[in-house]
């Protein structure tokens, strides 16, 4: 692939247009994207205005890659604190091309190394224009853009199913275990428990004191709270980091199998997950426990219940502490739920295998569209 390289501050301009009284949305950015601002009252009078297709960066974001390609408003309104730009020329530059170009780590890495300032460094626009990028044809530009395009509506389009699968496994969980059941009238076969006579909890393991996490692919993958996720489970991604075999050989005992449920007691209280078999084996972070060899319930219907809204509920106020809270193993086997017939849970297992197999399927897709999506962002500059 033929490539020109020129410097970024060839192909932009900076737009320095105020406010004058528009009525627009206002948004902040994010390595995410456009966000909505946290203050919602404010002089907006000295806000920078920006336009479709108009890049909107933080110059004290910029390490974090925090800029943001607008596609979603024909006009829009910023803090007077960050920059706005636009490509000069587009029969040069895509802007969707420039936006994969500049979501690189590369360009992060180079913000990060000419931030300028004492207390806070600052990435502002005369200093990302000495940014140099190689541009294939247009022609080419737009090949790439398409499937970067095709990736993304792939990957929303399956992340709408996993929401929709989600919502109705919790559906299915209430109508058969807490719409219209008395806890004190209840059926023959079903009971009140606590998590402790039903699972073993188990904490993870602390990394030994110096030694790190490696980026390299290796067997041994460890799992931190980072790495959980909103849905249920969590899979082997290209997030995860690993450790080496020295580092193995200490904490070996302190993993996780295929259907184990780990909880986070640390940090970010209350997550929840089950383990894919594609990080069977794994190591687990100290700031999590796994729920592990379940009694006369399924994996299935104790993760439906500490997910749902009762059961966060209960997580949340067996909390201790204040600024740095955590969740004590004995506060997890004090927790109080509700144990079904072995009739019952066979039938809700059922039920829930169909939904499980479509959610791992659309999960690892996911993860495999997301690893191609990378895969073609590193190319872009070959």
């Amino acid at each position: 692939m033929q490539l020109t390289r020129y410097k970024l501050g060839d192909l932009i301009v900076q737009r320095r247009e105020k406010n004058k009284n528009f009525d627009v949305p206002i948004r902040g950015v994010s390595k995410e994207g456009f966000i909505k601002p946290k203050q919602q009252e404010a002089d907006t009078s000295i806000y920078n205005v920006f336009y479709r297709n108009d890049f909107v960066f933080n110059p004290a974001r910029m390490e974090l890659n925090s800029i943001a390609l607008n596609l979603e408003f024909e006009k829009a309104l910023c803090s007077s604190l960050y920059e706005v730009f636009y490509v000069k020329d587009e029969s040069v530059v895509l802007p969707e091309y420039l936006n994969l170009h500049i979501k690189r780590d590369e360009f992060a890495r180079y913000c990060d190394y000419i931030g300028l300032g004492s207390a806070r460094e600052y990435c502002r626009f005369a200093n990302i224009a000495g940014y140099e990028i190689d541009l294939p044809s247009i022609d080419k530009q737009h090949e790439i853009v398409e499937a970067d395009r095709l990736i993304k509506r792939r990957i929303s389009l399956n992340e709408r199913m996993i929401q929709h699968l989600e919502a109705t496994a919790q559906a299915l969980y209430r109508k058969m275990f807490v719409d219209n059941i008395d806890k004190e009238n209840l059926p023959d076969g079903w009971r009140m428990g606590t998590l402790g006579e039903v699972a073993d909890i188990k904490g993870g393991k602390r990394l030994p004191k110096g030694e790190e996490l490696q980026i390299e692919k290796s067997s041994h993958p460890y799992i931190k709270v980072a790495d959980m996720c909103t849905y249920k489970y969590v899979i082997l991604n290209r997030e995860i980091q690993y450790v080496c075999d020295d580092v193995q050989k200490l904490i070996h005992q302190y993993i996780v199998s295929t259907d184990d449920i780990i909880l986070s007691i640390v940090g970010t209280i209350g997550n929840v997950n089950v383990i894919d078999e594609s990080l069977d084996g794994a190591n687990l972070t100290e700031n999590c426990v796994k729920l592990i060899n379940l009694r006369n319930i399924s994996n299935s219907y104790l993760y439906s219940f500490l997910v749902s809204k009762e059961g966060k509920s209960i997580i949340e106020q067996s909390i201790v502490g204040g600024v740095q809270g955590k969740l004590p193993i004995y506060n997890i086997e004090k927790i109080e739920l509700l144990i079904p017939s072995q009739k019952a849970i066979n039938d809700f297992n059922l039920k829930m295998g169909i939904i499980d197999m479509d959610l791992k399927i659309r999960l690892k897709e996911n993860s495999k569209l997301i690893e191609l999506q990378s895969l073609l962002l590193a190319k872009m500059g070959q």
